[in-house]
């Protein structure tokens, strides 16, 4: 493999229209609502995609420090644990993701000065610098939170609450309440896929010393949480969708739940968590194709 492959590699691809499922979710929510401008659209995509990679290469890094990355992990090779790309450069790439967040992310909130104050500005600001150090401490530092079972109520807060309610927030410059349950659908699909990797990686990760939640509470329990929270996020979809009926169209989501409930199948059926390792695209799409379908059903 050659090193701008294992860069590319290191960015993991797969991951990010999982990231991008609450920026188009808020978005289409706040466009139906005649509240949109394309310039936040496209600089909360820029921004969020920055994060993203920048969790991903922090969390190689990461695992390679504390030696949760070895030849007993189960899924793709990682950067650093190929060889190919050092620890040092893995930090300078680091720099250059957070200074690309930096950026995206300023700007981000210039353009929305049209429609948010000065203080509600710098409260996004400082919201943006948390995102970037949450990115960052998930498995670096002395106590990363990843390893401590607190990654599902982090995905969950980043990926679902901040990502739908900021960019809907963003467009407008209000919020409603009612935003917090597709808000929390999102977070709660995000979750899922974070549950699904970490019981994929179960076996090592609890012999390796990351204490995630599916190691604190078991592969039976953790599977049982599986099913809940997916659940509760269908759940707080419709509720939502009855919430503001307005079309029947405004349920086309609807055709992504027989993917959802297939999965929790899989999952609560699984006997070898090797399996479960083509599953984990599998949900992030399906996470993707339900925030563009009601969003998009919103509108019609």
């Amino acid at each position: 493999m050659s090193k701008t492959k294992a860069w590319i590699h290191a960015f993991r691809l797969r991951t990010l229209p999982l990231s991008l499922s609450s920026i188009i979710l808020g978005s289409l929510v706040a466009a139906s609502d005649n509240k949109f401008s394309s310039d936040i659209f496209i600089l909360a995509i820029l921004t969020t995609l920055f994060l993203q990679i920048l969790s991903n290469l922090a969390n190689d890094l990461g695992d390679s420090i504390s030696g949760a990355d070895n030849n007993e992990r189960i899924g793709p090779e990682r950067a650093i644990q190929s060889g190919i790309i050092s620890k040092k450069e893995m930090k300078n790439m680091l720099y250059v993701f957070i200074m690309l967040s930096l950026v995206s992310g300023s700007f981000l909130i210039y353009k929305a000065a049209q429609v948010i104050t000065l203080q509600q500005a710098l409260i996004i600001f400082a919201i943006g610098i948390l995102a970037i150090l949450a990115a960052i401490n998930y498995t670096i530092g002395k106590n990363p939170y990843g390893y401590m079972g607190f990654g599902d109520l982090f995905v969950f807060i980043f990926f679902g609450l901040v990502g739908t309610l900021g960019s809907y927030f963003l467009h407008t410059g209000y919020l409603q309440w009612d935003i917090l349950l597709p808000a929390a659908s999102i977070g709660l699909l995000s979750t899922g896929v974070l549950n699904l990797n970490n019981l994929r990686d179960i076996e090592n990760d609890s012999q390796t010393g990351k204490k995630t939640l599916v190691v604190k509470i078991g592969s039976k329990a953790a599977k049982n949480y599986h099913l809940i929270i997916l659940a509760l996020a269908m759940l707080f979809a419709i509720l939502y969708s009855l919430l503001n009926y307005a079309s029947i169209y405004q349920f086309i989501y609807l055709l992504t739940f027989p993917l959802i409930l297939r999965n929790i199948k899989i999952v609560l059926t699984n006997k070898n968590p090797r399996d479960l390792d083509p599953e984990l695209k599998i949900l992030a799409l399906s996470c993707f194709f339900f925030s563009l379908s009601f969003g998009l059903g919103t509108l019609l």
